[in-house]
């Protein structure tokens, strides 16, 4: 054999040797990978349930509704004695939950297509159906007495802030609708007393809001307050009293009470170190929920707890502290 032609097997069994080595060491890594994803697509799904264990730190009657942003966006979930239960889980953020007077819908806003809708679904998180599709904002909202309306908050943009205004709409019909047109201001946060014709709102004419009080039925609209410093009232039960928000003690936010007339006010929580906002009646008019944290009024700011008061005496213990901001809280039978 020629020296030149066994110099070149000799180089061609090399290159041969080298290909093959690398060939085999790609063979081996894909099949480890192979095996790799296969092991990882075979490994059964692990339950979202990172606070379904936590339960209430006192006992309470009923179940609460309520926000919470703990699992990085905010979804919905129900307190009860027995622990959390999560209501939504999605990649968008489900806010402002009410329950319907049956008891067996919840209204909410979401903004699952952009910016915020209406919603509704049952009580159990399934057959969710969007009510709104416009290009503001819509939140939050209230039933009617007889659950065929939900009066919500619409906002739209100004070059200064924003102009907030109050919609009907039929939940048979989808007929949308002004409602209030003639409140010469900002009006939102509706809620009715178990009177079909007389709500409250959170109104602004021209600084600052104020509690008013609607009667549909004489056409007639009550500013409650008159210090620009009040906000997010709600009917007891029965109708005899509101729950609100006022900054006029510490300049804050502490939960006060007082009748639909605006007399018999009084200051219910006292604890000039935090911000008191949000509350919500228990079915029994007995206790408030509310919600509490020490930065901010804010409930994109700050780490929001649930509180209990006890309207006769005013004392007001934690009911659930967890990672998130746990706000807009409902009580419900």
């Amino acid at each position: 054999m020629p020296l030149i032609e066994g110099r070149r097997l000799i180089h061609f069994a090399k290159v041969f040797r080298i290909v093959w080595i690398i060939l085999g060491t790609f063979f081996i890594a894909g099949y480890l990978i192979h095996c790799q994803s296969k092991k990882e697509k075979s490994s059964p799904p692990q339950a979202f349930s990172p606070k379904l264990s936590l339960k209430p730190q006192i006992p309470f009657e009923g179940k609460i509704i309520f926000q919470s942003d703990f699992d990085g966006d905010n979804e919905l979930y129900l307190l009860s004695n027995q622990g959390l239960n999560q209501l939504t889980h999605n990649e968008w953020s489900d806010e402002f939950p009410r329950v319907s007077p049956d008891g067996r819908w919840i209204a909410f806003s979401a903004n699952r297509h952009g910016n915020y809708d209406v919603f509704v679904m049952a009580m159990d998180g399934s057959r969710i159906r969007r009510l709104t599709a416009s290009s503001h904002d819509e939140g939050e909202l209230a039933w009617t007495p007889d659950g065929r309306k939900i009066i919500y908050t619409e906002a739209r943009k100004r070059i200064i802030g924003r102009a907030y205004t109050l919609w009907s709409i039929d939940l048979a019909t989808g007929q949308k609708q002004r409602f209030l047109p003639d409140f010469d201001g900002s009006c939102a946060l509706p809620d009715f007393s178990s009177n079909n014709s007389v709500l409250t709102f959170t109104g602004k004419k021209m600084v600052g809001w104020d509690i008013y009080l609607a009667d549909l039925g004489k056409n007639e609209i009550i500013n409650l307050t008159n210090n620009g410093q009040t906000c997010r009232s709600r009917f007891s039960p029965d109708g005899r009293w509101l729950v609100y928000v006022s900054h006029e003690a510490d300049h804050k936010g502490d939960i006060f009470i007082m009748q639909p007339n605006g007399q018999g006010k009084r200051r219910l929580t006292e604890r000039p170190e935090t911000y008191d906002y949000f509350p919500s009646w228990s079915p029994n008019g007995r206790y408030i929920v509310f919600c509490s944290n020490t930065k901010s009024m804010y409930a994109q700011e700050g780490d929001w707890d649930l509180y209990l008061v006890e309207v006769s005496s005013g004392k007001a213990e934690v009911l659930l502290a967890t990672s998130g901001r746990d706000v807009f809280p409902e009580w419900i039978k």
